[in-house]
């Protein structure tokens, strides 16, 4: 198996040109649900009331899964009067500021959708474009949490402006608001977003299918070292449960995602999720991996044809370790040492992050056999 080559986690150069956005959020990756993958513009109120309601009582909160994203969809066809946006009067006829006490009173945070054009990408909402402050101030003054920023009917301007404007209208608005920039990775934001927003979309929309999944992890890669704290690449969101793959994939899906220190947004029904989506969702091992607080992106460094190694640095001088098989059948993959950032005399105790055995010394190489379309995931630990 040949070895890539190994990016460095952050040259000094990197680190350099990049301001971190100054809001003090998203020091770890963002977690929680977010409406758009299960339900699309079919959302209301009491569905989002629901929603909160489970994410305490199925434990995911206690794990972290914090916010509840309402996506596009949630506002009238137009402006009020004054120029306002205003909740859709049939949907959400309570409002957004009763909507952000009641998720608030959970101990949760209420996130919101915008979008950074004239209208938004279902084009039954007003865009922001030209609103900037005016709209900050609303979401601020709602109780508003986070903003899902799109990049829909943006009249061809390039988004680097659009986006500052709005950041800069969110750090105006009086409340520490998280900043999601939505752009489909369309100017390389990886480059120019970490003094802008707190994550970056580096690709387009997720499908709930093995062939989407494993294209948007590759894209996502290579933008590896521009994630730190305060500033995260966003491969989209967690397609979990929704359907259109196997467990095996999810896991996989999963997996990556935290490695990948991708936000970790549930995008199914948990108020029905089956107990195999909930035991994924609910890893507290591999939800680890993604929160550590080094704050550095895993990524590919082995493959051989479909078997891949996925690695990155944690806390403590740990490593994180996936074993990828992403071909019709069963293989051995091996990762190597050198290509994990190993000394090859470091011995190491591997926790094997699914089926929690651990092995108590592994040195020079770990190699194991994985199912079609699975993956193994370990954190190995130096002895």
């Amino acid at each position: 198996m040949s070895a890539l080559a190994i990016r460095p986690a952050r040259s000094p150069a990197a680190v350099a040109r990049r301001a971190a956005l100054e809001n003090g959020l998203g020091r770890t990756p963002q977690m929680g649900w977010n409406s758009w993958n299960h339900f699309g513009c079919k959302i209301n109120e009491e569905m989002i009331r629901q929603i909160a309601d489970a994410m305490v009582g199925t434990g995911l909160a206690k794990l972290g899964y914090d916010y509840i994203n309402i996506d596009d969809c949630w506002a009238a066809n137009d402006r009020d009067s004054q120029g306002h946006l205003v909740p859709n009067p049939t949907t959400f006829p309570s409002g957004i500021t009763a909507l952000a006490d009641y998720v608030h009173g959970k101990g949760l945070k209420l996130g919101i959708y915008g979008d950074a054009g004239s209208r938004t990408c279902s084009k039954l909402m007003p865009g922001s474009l030209g609103y900037e402050e005016q709209d900050a101030k609303t979401f601020a003054a709602w109780g508003v949490d986070y903003l899902k920023y799109d990049n829909c009917n943006n009249q061809g301007i390039s988004p680097q402006p659009r986006y500052n404007t709005m950041s800069k209208a969110l750090l105006n608005s009086g409340r520490s608001i998280f900043f999601s920039l939505c752009e489909w990775g369309v100017d390389d934001p990886a480059k120019w977003a970490s003094g802008v927003g707190n994550s970056w979309r580096t690709t387009g929309d997720i499908q709930d299918n093995w062939a989407s999944m494993t294209g948007i992890a590759d894209n996502n890669n290579k933008w590896a070292s521009y994630a730190r704290p305060g500033g995260w690449n966003d491969p989209d969101m967690l397609e979990v449960g929704n359907g259109g793959m196997t467990t095996e994939e999810y896991r996989s899906h999963f997996s990556i995602w935290a490695l990948m220190k991708a936000p970790l947004l549930i995008g199914c029904d948990i108020r029905s999720m089956s107990k195999e989506t909930k035991d994924i969702l609910s890893n507290q091992n591999v939800i680890a991996v993604n929160q550590d607080e080094l704050g550095v992106q895993g990524h590919k460094v082995q493959q051989d044809g479909d078997q891949e190694v996925w690695a990155g640095p944690l806390s403590g001088g740990r490593v994180a370790v996936v074993l990828w098989n992403r071909g019709s059948s069963e293989a051995s993959i091996t990762a190597t040492w050198s290509s994990i950032g190993f000394n090859s005399s470091t011995v190491a105790g591997a926790h094997d992050l699914w089926t929690d055995e651990v092995l108590s010394s592994v040195q020079g190489e770990l190699k194991e056999s994985v199912d079609s379309h699975a993956c193994k995931m370990y954190v190995l630990s130096p002895k």
